[in-house]
């Protein structure tokens, strides 16, 4: 697990370029800590940050081929590389270490750009063909590792996060508004946009070319497949879900320092941990944060499963120091991020780095079996008929003030099926609909939904089902959960993994027709069987929680002074916001009238981070919060 960096094209004097490089490195150490690596050539200039977990002895980067015509940085691990390894030997490739970094050189050599297909992980690297003059760069199928770049007039520079492209040339970067009203809407950014102009994520799937003759080409070598309307064998699904589970947790074991797991007590952790405990050498390490305030504590499902699969448990029950946390989350993340769960992300991942380099996690299996409550939801509200008035009764309703009761239920019932869903995953925009971004140029809730439809690709149009969690996977997943677990463990040096996002595993779920693993009563209904005596019972009928925090609470109390001071916003902030719209929703929350929690934490997350930028501290590593000021 590493952080990479390197730019192309312009001609640099050496010293210049190892100034720069190194300054690139030095802004992503905390994904790195263990050692750095630096390739300077008249024509590309590559760097990374190591933190060593497979060839930790032979392992350093960047890596070459034997005549030293090609190079790679990366950033992830290769589960497969095993295989490929013994693959490449056997067409006459010689290696020099035993790391899965130095798979990519000679698969390279062996397939060119095509070597993409043939990975099994996470990752995000670049490779360097001094004969061709070009650079290769690639990520996952899923999005699971980082990539942003920027297109130069003389070349290209890229990075694992946009400190190292901010820190190259700090004034050339410039806050984007489109980026920020997206921000607004879905409390991330999702890809390929950034939170800077002319700046992208490289989306995942895709692998580009540059070279000075040809410029940029862009190339999507994976997309997810349709499901299969006469794949309906129930048991043999079920076989099919279980057989790939072990595997791919097993595929997910290798390491040559300390591993173990995040442990919620949820369907997807417990698996994990489940899998795990038959196949790791050892008793297995699970680590878990719990809140003071029931309603959001899970502790003591974690607790009994790992008493159930005797695992070395860790636990920690916080009452957050609110207002010193809030600070250190924000700036932890390259761009604003306000999935508020990103708290106890960080702190669970901070507890695990105590004890072990990487953690095992869950994420990936609701957007692969149907997992979400808001699916349920959304099929249920979708079954009911419209009456012939709804639209008027909306189109009415919008020119009534924002206090009158009942407004936002008569706007709701008007809502197309796709509306239905985009609500429960974007916030309202315009000021008409309760949103607070500035000027009348914002997109409705319905006009977002239809941009997301895109997503859904060729599921079957009855099978509204597959084509939620179709959207999920390549929206949702990359963008908001898979950016929270990146840079929360890496802000702690942790690396984490993610089983569930397997290939094999993966394609395989997508296969499935929606309507068999999720219906309006039930959720993960295949996942839930594949399951079935692997987890004891209780996991498979629990409540879903997932890892909420008690922001309402908060916002009255520790928090209020921050809520109060939107009412007055930052010149920053100012920029992109209607202060009236901003104003109400603040008085609102404030005496009780509605619950803005989303809203306002997205603003204040915003607020916040601009004004750490323009303070200059996008350009440092972020800061962990010790565990002492949070320990109950």
């Amino acid at each position: 697990m590493c952080g990479i960096a390197g730019f192309a094209g312009p001609s640099l004097q050496e010293a210049e370029s190892r100034g720069k490089i190194r300054a690139m490195c030095d802004a992503i150490v905390h994904r790195g800590p263990d050692s750095h690596g630096y390739f300077v050539s008249t024509s590309c200039v590559l760097g990374m940050r190591r933190l060593s977990i497979i060839d930790v002895a032979g392992g350093r980067q960047p890596i070459t081929n034997e005549d030293g015509t090609i190079t790679v940085v990366f950033n992830g691990e290769i589960y497969n590389y095993r295989t490929l390894r013994d693959e490449l030997e056997a067409a006459g490739h010689r290696f020099s270490t035993k790391s899965d970094t130095e798979v990519l050189v000679h698969l390279y050599e062996q397939f060119g750009p095509a070597m993409v297909s043939r990975l099994r992980g996470m990752f995000a690297f670049a490779i360097w063909d001094a004969k061709r003059e070009e650079l290769y760069i690639a990520r996952d199928h899923t999005g699971i590792k980082p990539l942003s770049y920027r297109v130069l007039p003389e070349g290209l520079i890229f990075g694992s996060e946009l400190r190292s492209l901010w820190v190259a040339e700090p004034s050339a970067y410039r806050v984007s508004s489109a980026a920020v009203t997206q921000f607004l809407a879905f409390g991330y950014i999702p890809a390929p946009a950034t939170i800077f102009e002319g700046v992208q994520k490289l989306p995942p799937g895709h692998y580009m070319r540059w070279s000075k003759s040809a410029g940029l080409r862009l190339e999507r070598y994976w997309s997810p497949p349709d499901p299969d309307p006469s794949n309906v064998d129930e048991p043999a699904l079920v076989e099919g879900i279980r057989t790939r589970l072990n595997a791919a947790v097993v595929s997910h074991l290798e390491s040559e320092v300390p591993l173990g797991a995040f442990l919620s007590g949820g369907l997807d952790s417990s698996t994990v941990v489940a899998l795990m405990s038959r196949h790791a050498a050892g008793r297995v390490k699970t680590f878990s944060i719990g809140f003071a305030e029931a309603a959001f504590d899970e502790s003591a499902a974690a607790r009994s499963i790992a008493n159930e699969f005797d695992t070395t448990h860790t636990e920690l029950i916080v009452r957050p120091d609110v207002e010193g946390i809030f600070e250190t989350v924000v700036e932890s993340f390259d761009e604003p991020f306000a999935d508020s769960s990103a708290i106890p992300t960080l702190l669970v991942a901070q507890l695990a780095r105590q004890h072990v380099t990487v953690a095992l996690s869950g994420d990936g299996g609701d957007e692969l079996f149907g997992g979400y409550t808001r699916y349920g939801d959304t099929l249920r509200r979708t079954q009911r008929r419209q009456t012939p008035f709804a639209a008027a009764f909306a189109s009415l309703a919008l020119l009534l003030p924002h206090f009158f009761p009942g407004r936002n239920r008569l706007i709701d019932g008007a809502r197309s099926r796709w509306g239905q869903y985009g609500a429960t995953l974007a916030q309202p925009l315009r000021s008409d609909e309760g949103g607070v971004a500035a000027g009348n140029s914002a997109p409705t809730l319905e006009a977002i939904a239809e941009a997301l439809r895109a997503h859904a690709g060729n599921a079957a149009a009855d099978d509204f089902a597959a084509s939620m969690m179709r959207i999920d996977l390549q929206t949702y997943l990359p963008g908001d959960i898979l950016t929270k677990v990146d840079r929360t463990t890496m802000a702690v040096s942790l690396e984490a993994r993610v089983p569930l996002l397997d290939v094999d595993l993966m394609e395989y779920a997508l296969k499935i027709p929606g309507y068999l693993g999720v219906t309006p009563d039930e959720s993960k209904r295949l996942f839930r069987k594949a399951i079935h005596g692997l987890v004891p019972d209780w996991v498979l009928t629990r409540r879903k929680m997932g890892f909420a925090i008690p922001l309402h609470t908060w916002f009255r109390g520790t928090l209020r002074h921050r809520v109060e001071d939107l009412r007055s916003v930052s010149a920053e902030l100012a920029q992109f916001v209607d202060q009236s719209a901003v104003s109400r929703i603040v008085f609102e929350h404030l005496v009780g009238r509605r619950d803005h929690s989303v809203t306002l934490w997205r603003l204040m997350v915003l607020n916040h981070w601009l004004v750490a930028l323009r303070a200059g501290r996008l350009g440092q590593p972020p800061a962990a919060p010790p565990l002492r000021a949070v320990d109950a």
